[in-house]
């Protein structure tokens, strides 16, 4: 079985939350904060506020 989560991180420039999902939550968290996701670059840096994990069987 392989582990998913689904996110939620808040912008500390303007307290925006962005939504998503991933199998690895550490090298997601880093990318955003990195400014390698387009989407979040402009917000950085990231918090995580929520986290949920997912067993699959993909």
């Amino acid at each position: 079985m392989d582990n998913f989560y689904t996110y939620i991180i808040e912008s500390l420039s303007d307290q925006s939350w962005y939504i998503g999902h991933t199998n690895n939550i550490g090298r997601r968290l880093e990318e955003h904060n990195s400014g390698e996701n387009k989407s979040t670059r402009a917000k950085r840096p990231w918090r995580l506020i929520f986290l949920r994990k997912f067993e699959t069987n993909l």
